[in-house]
């Protein structure tokens, strides 16, 4: 697809696909001696090859070691100079070399650690872009790498594990087939380090099948994996658990067995996900009776003294309980017989484990192994006696729900973590969440006789709180935490509890516990109380009735001022949450009047909070101030200019080292509410915004800052869309910039680049033809390069869309039949169903455009004879296809690997849905029958005769019912 804009395309193209080295007098080093060709035959085009010479890995390891120095002015060149010749032929194998050779210990490790990243960067490849790594390379790395990882010390055996199954994702079975043979014949070594490589390679491997879709292709890989490494695996967990006994005082030697049984553990877990394999079933009573006995083996010589982090025997037992559950769960009625044995075990494990935090794993995977049993209508009959259940309560539930020590520290001191496991439900492995779970498996069948149980114990925690507030506030904590995992039955992120227990008054527990603590004057008094306030007004949102909400909402505003980061993101996130709630007819619950009154002080405190230490990136804080903005609407433009102000300064703070994704979007999209509601009152004060932020938009293209490029276009088309005349010089002055090839290399940028594209063709076509015409033919070529991609190809549909809806016909009529010639060439040789669509919708628009005559010459100078009408009468009739075909798949921008940015789409930065055509046609069917009739009265008796010899008799049949809805006929 070469002919065509070659003006165009020569400069287009030459920057892209083609990443050439660049690197100075150390570059020349690495080069090649002997006169290597500047590309090499298979090797990634413009890629260089590197010999594999002392002088060579000399260079790598000086450049490696400034990659360490904590010196930026050091360090970056480095990383930049590595970057810039990874491309080049046997790069990789000199990684690979030294750090087999190297006799630097740090050196070999880095080598490592650099490989693996550039393995994960590098080995996909992708449709429609250049291979990255030479099919040499491949092939070399496949043959050495297994080998390699066996023989490295454990540090660098774990990276290069990582690195084999990031290769094994891509290659294996069908590109890699010998893989398991190799793997599993190292199994005959006795070699326990080997051993364990390869174990934790095929952990690393097979892990994915817990999360992975059914599929034939998944069962086919999976039986494949299991016809070669079940037995194996079996035969090696018997001979393990044979010398552990062998070696019982050796304390050395059992370590490294056991933690070759935490990994066999691990992949029986992976390997038994997607369901029972034959092989698994007839050895159960293997696995079954060794997994029992390990979890009541108790070995001082394993025990640690450290009471933070989980020993081997911990976290053995703790993989054995989730193992259990996943056949208690999914194969109860094969695990029948061996269930009463394990829950047994198990119990006994919960009531003789202690509260040290390095026991969390083990008891919350035990406590969830009682909950996936508890929920089960096969086992409901071990749970019924109310002894039982009285004693699951006293001696599991509520001592795991107890705020310890340990928690305090990590409420105080690491708060961004118990956020995250708080509020973001990643507190999987934490005993407070697991004994949550119990709590509801148990209410499933015993909802009555639980919440009976369990109304004693909270009010006997409350009572001790009143007695002594200042003492027993962690009696408090508990009996909200009860409370909560009580009522909730079903629960989202998005909605809050969803169904709750009836048993339990909500509001009343509310009014009489809850407001009480957050009414008090002094907002950094018992911060865990009041952030268990402000998380249960979180989680009942949709329970508790509106007017006390209402009476929450000035609360909350105040709590944001609160010193404990816990306490004032709680606020933050529970306003949040409580401005998107929707009330009746879908509108939000709480109007902009009802929260008017305190709309100056809930902006100060949203702002102010932000200073706060440890907040200055608080996502949750940036969440509610465009959460704000856009519940508020007109009420916050007298404050525009002083927030504005404040976002901008946030913005250049954070633009010199991004690194909070989630609060950098929302600040951009707090930016577009305020161009969007200030702009609709008065789109003059668009000038205004483009004074405050061209100077920050500046910097950041200039030190190209790419996690906010992609955002910087978004607003820039937000502002350019808001003008209604010419286009300003400022952005014409961009405008060349725009189509430079480095910019579109970036799959992230391709989106917003479009967009702003599409921007400066809406708003300043006439300018473009008069005094950018040069540029028009760059535009195609960013087309041309768009649509040759399966990924991109919609993107170009929408530039070239508003080329021809908006350029003078003039500019584009010697590249028109070029444009047709391109989408035809495609369409022949890869067209998907996504680009046939693009392709219906760009011709209609062609035709709107410049007419049907023009159409059907443009038709017949490519192909002559296109029955235009036949096919229009198709596309009518035609029921739509939505399917997508075997072979063609939508790359996902989040899935492609590499240094790019993924493109975000700012919400209120929205493009307004444009209809060319608008409401000149409301009937399609109907506008072709009164257009055939209004042809046929011009030229009377030809039409007819046309379209019966041109029709076949069905589509005849489908005309002849448009011009009778039409109540017109042909003349």
């Amino acid at each position: 697809m070469r002919s065509g804009f070659t003006l165009a395309t020569a400069p287009f193209c030459r920057g892209l696909n083609v990443r050439r080295s660049s690197g100075g007098a150390g570059l020349c080093r690495l080069q090649s001696a002997a006169g290597v060709p500047s590309s090499v035959p298979g090797s990634p085009r413009g890629s260089r090859a590197m010999e594999l010479s002392d002088a060579n890995l000399q260079t790598l390891t000086e450049y490696l070691k400034k990659t360490l120095d904590p010196d930026p002015a050091i360090r970056r060149p480095a990383e930049k100079f590595l970057e810039s010749v990874e491309g080049n032929q046997n790069y990789p194998l000199l990684l690979l070399t030294l750090l087999e050779k190297s006799q630097d210990n740090v050196i070999k490790v880095c080598a490592s650690v650099t490989f693996k990243n550039y393995i994960k960067r590098n080995w996909r490849i992708i449709e429609d872009e250049p291979n990255k790594i030479c099919e040499a390379d491949r092939v070399a790395i496949k043959a050495n790498i297994v080998h390699l990882m066996l023989s490295s010390p454990e540090q660098i055996q774990k990276q290069l594990s990582d690195a084999i199954s990031i290769i094994g994702r891509e290659d294996f079975p069908q590109k890699w087939p010998d893989l398991l043979t190799e793997m599993v014949n190292r199994f005959q070594s006795g070699d326990f380090h080997v051993i364990n490589g390869v174990l934790r390679t095929a952990h690393s491997l097979f892990k994915r099948y817990r999360h992975e879709f059914k599929s034939n292709e998944l069962w086919t890989e999976i039986k494949l994996v299991l016809d070669a490494f079940a037995l194996p695996l079996t035969n090696l967990f018997k001979a393990t658990i044979e010398l552990c006994s062998t070696h019982a005082n050796d304390a050395s030697a059992l370590r490294i067995l056991f933690s070759s049984l935490i990994l066999i553990s691990k992949l029986f877990y992976s390997l038994n996900f997607q369901d029972l394999p034959e092989f698994f079933e007839d050895n159960m009573e293997t696995w079954m009776n060794n997994f029992h006995t390990l979890l009541t083996l108790d070995n001082k010589l394993l025990q640690t003294d450290d009471e933070e982090e989980a020993g081997l025997l911990e976290l053995l037992k703790s993989q054995i309980c989730d193992n259990a559950a996943l056949y208690a769960q999914k194969y109860d009625e094969e695990f029948q017989r061996y269930l009463p044995r394990f829950v047994t075990a198990i119990w006994n494990l919960l009531v003789t484990t202690g509260q040290e935090v390095k026991y969390d794993l083990l008891v919350s995977n035990a406590i969830q192994f009682l909950a996936s049993v508890c929920e089960r209508p096969h086992y409901k009959n071990l749970f019924e006696d109310q002894n039982t259940l009285t004693s699951i309560c006293e001696k599991v539930i509520v001592p795991n729900m107890e705020f310890r020590a340990a928690d305090e520290e990590a409420f105080e001191d690491n708060s961004e973590e118990y956020i995250r496991r708080d509020l973001e439900g990643s507190d999987i492995d934490t005993r407070r969440r697991a004994a949550c779970d119990l709590v509801r498996g148990l209410c499933k069948f015993f909802e009555g006789p639980v919440t009976g149980i369990f109304s004693g114990y909270v009010n006997s925690m409350l009572q001790e709180y009143v007695k002594n507030p200042s003492v027993n506030w962690k009696h408090k904590d508990a009996a909200i935490y009860l409370v909560t995992s009580l009522a909730s039955k079903a629960q989202t992120q998005k909605h809050g509890i969803t169904q709750a227990n009836e048993l339990v008054n909500l509001t009343e527990f509310f009014v009489n516990h809850i407001l009480p603590d957050l009414k008090s004057a002094n907002v950094n008094e018992f911060p865990v109380l009041k952030a268990d306030g402000i998380k249960y007004i979180m989680i009942f949102r949709n329970q508790v009735p509106k007017e006390h909400l209402l009476v929450s909402i000035p609360l909350l505003i105040s709590h944001l001022q609160a010193e404990s980061i816990v306490v004032h993101t709680y606020a933050a996130h529970a306003l949040e949450r409580l401005f998107t709630m929707r009330g009746p007819h879908n509108a939000t619950l709480f109007t902009a009047a009802e929260i008017a009154p305190f709309v100056e002080i809930l902006l100060t405190n949203l702002f102010k909070a932000l200073t706060l230490p440890g907040s200055s990136e608080n996502e949750y804080i940036m969440k509610a101030i465009m959460r704000s903005f856009s519940l508020l609407q007109e009420a916050i433009i007298p404050y525009i200019p002083t927030l504005i102000t404040q976002l901008t300064q946030k913005l250049l703070a954070v633009s010199k080292n991004p690194s909070k994704p989630h609060f950098n979007h929302y600040m951009f999209e707090a930016i577009c509410l305020s161009i969007r509601i200030t702009c609709k009152a008065n789109p003059t004060a668009v000038v205004n915004f483009e004074e405050a932020l061209f100077l920050v938009f500046t910097e950041i293209l200039q030190n190209d800052v790419q996690e906010f490029i992609p955002y910087v276009f978004q607003v820039m088309s937000l502002l350019l869309e808001t003008h209604k005349n010419d286009i300003p010089s400022s952005y014409m002055a961009l405008f060349p910039h725009l189509l430079q090839p480095v910019l579109w290399e970036r799959t992230g940028n391709i989106p917003a680049l479009v967009r702003l594209l599409q921007a400066f063709l809406e708003r300043g076509s006439n300018t473009i033809a008069s005094a950018a015409a040069d540029k028009i033919p760059g535009l195609l070529g960013v087309f041309q390069k768009l649509i040759a991609s399966k990924a991109n190809d919609h993107q170009g549909f929408y530039l070239l869309n508003s080329i021809i809806e908006h350029l003078p016909p003039e500019s584009v009529d010697q590249y028109r039949k070029q444009i047709f010639i391109l989408l035809f060439q495609r369409l022949q040789n890869s067209k998907t169903t996504k680009f046939i669509k693009s392709f219906l919708v760009f011709i209609n628009l062609y035709c709107i455009r410049y007419g049907a005559l023009a159409l059907q010459e443009i038709f017949d100078g490519i192909q002559p004879k296109t029955p235009l009408l036949q096919s229009l009468i198709g596309l009518f009739e035609l029921p739509e296809d939505d399917t997508i075909p075997d072979e063609e798949h939508f790359i996902d921008i989040e899935d492609t690997p590499g240094y790019q940015t993924a493109f975000s789409q700012l919400a209120f930065a929205g493009k307004k849905e444009h209809d060319p055509v608008g409401q000149m046609v409301n009937n399609p069917k109907i506008h072709l029958a009164q257009s055939l009739h209004k042809l046929s009265t011009a030229c009377p008796g030809r039409v007819p005769s046309m379209v019966s010899t041109s029709l076949n008799a069905e589509a005849l049949q489908y005309l002849q019912g448009y011009l009778q809805a039409a109540s017109v006929t042909l003349l």
